[in-house]
């Protein structure tokens, strides 16, 4: 857990060293606020469900770009040989540098309060249940796809590749409850859970049922699992 938490510190400090960090959470904060402006001057929709529903497709491109060198940058600098000779558990690595991206992730989702103060000063009638839950799911997804641009930055020492291999398997989660009016019934079910977006809307409705932290859970684990694998590799090439 020390390790853990070492690695934690020196990422996250890493991430607020350089202009990177900055750069995207401003990027984040301007898009999800133009939408939701948009949303609210134009439509007069007085809620935070536009946020809900614009965070996750924003996702697609911040968090692939926040993850892509978390491992890659230290196998073209080479530092990755030079950390898998420290007394380190490779797994402390991954999940080190995983909660640093999540810490990010769960910062750029604070830029997005403004708006709910917006709508508080303005005296709409606010379900708060509903919006910490919203945002619970926000963050849990936001947890997901970081675990798949860790997998993403382990596979290559190229960060655009590994970028643009992040937005690929980011892209799928996200288009399976798209296509399901093109599935077989047969397949139907299995393609709905598979779906982020689903899991997301149950616990955005206020319903945290176990089934979907479960859900959530695995493929973390499994993402997890997979880049660890990776860095292991290492040792024996």
């Amino acid at each position: 857990m020390h390790n853990t938490l070492t690695i934690f510190k020196r990422e996250l400090k890493s991430f607020f060293d350089s202009p990177m960090a900055y750069v995207f959470l401003v990027v984040f904060a301007l898009l999800n606020g133009w939408f939701f402006t948009t949303t609210f001057f134009l439509y007069g929709q007085s809620d935070l469900r536009t946020l809900f529903n614009i965070v996750p497709l924003v996702y697609l491109f911040f968090i692939p770009g926040i993850t892509m060198g978390l491992i890659s940058r230290e196998k073209g600098l080479g530092t990755i040989e030079i950390i898998s000779t420290l007394p380190i558990d490779d797994r402390d690595i991954v999940v080190g540098k995983y909660l640093s991206a999540v810490a990010l992730i769960a910062i750029a989702l604070l830029t997005t309060s403004l708006h709910f103060i917006t709508l508080s000063s303005f005296g709409n009638s606010i379900d708060y249940g509903a919006v910490f839950t919203g945002y619970l799911g926000l963050l849990l997804v936001g947890s997901v796809y970081a675990s798949v641009g860790m997998f993403s930055s382990a596979v290559t020492d190229n960060q655009v590749i590994s970028f643009i291999v992040g937005i690929a398997i980011i892209f799928v989660f996200w288009l399976f409850d798209k296509v399901l009016i093109f599935m077989p019934d047969l397949l139907a079910g299995t393609i709905q859970y598979l779906s982020v977006e689903y899991h997301l809307s149950n616990i955005s409705r206020g319903v945290i049922d176990t089934r979907n932290l479960i859900y959530f859970g695995s493929v973390i684990g499994f993402f997890l699992f997979l880049t660890t694998r990776l860095v292991e590799s290492r040792r024996w090439s």
